[in-house]
């Protein structure tokens, strides 16, 4: 699968753990950045990536800060986007299976790394149930 990844600077230690993790499970990445921890402006980095998954050159997207609020809300801008936030197994699993999430917001400052990995692992393998949630999905757009 092809996966659009980009950080602030607050999220950039996970977004390359995430990416190395990603890399060895044969995904291929496009990284939009940033590219260190120095403070960046994130929408910078985050609307590109969401851009990319919009237009379909990348399958899913992945997202990362401090607290992940701010990259959600940046990448829900974009149409067609549907960037879920999430914080344990659970809410990423319901965010493939009930709203066809295709863009995922990590926070580096409220997970542990181990966390973050068993997320997005979880979120990679979940399909998208369809049925009573298809009708749902569309009404958002």
């Amino acid at each position: 699968m092809k996966i659009a990844l980009a950080s602030d600077h607050a999220g950039f230690a996970y977004k390359e753990r995430i990416k190395a993790h990603l890399i060895e499970l044969a995904h291929e990445v496009r990284d939009f950045g940033t590219t260190n921890k120095a403070p960046v402006d994130y929408p910078l980095f985050i609307r590109p990536a969401a851009e990319a998954v919009a237009r379909g050159e990348c399958e899913r997207g992945m997202v990362l800060g401090g607290s992940g609020n701010g990259e959600a809300i940046v990448a829900n801008k974009v149409r067609g986007i549907r960037c879920a936030l999430c914080w344990n197994e659970q809410t990423a699993k319901w965010s493939r299976l009930h709203n066809d999430a295709n863009m995922l917001a990590l926070e580096q400052r409220t997970i542990d790394e181990v966390t973050a990995l068993l997320i997005v692992r979880v979120w990679l393998a979940t399909p998208f149930e369809g049925g009573r949630h298809l009708q749902r999905v569309k009404l958002i757009e």
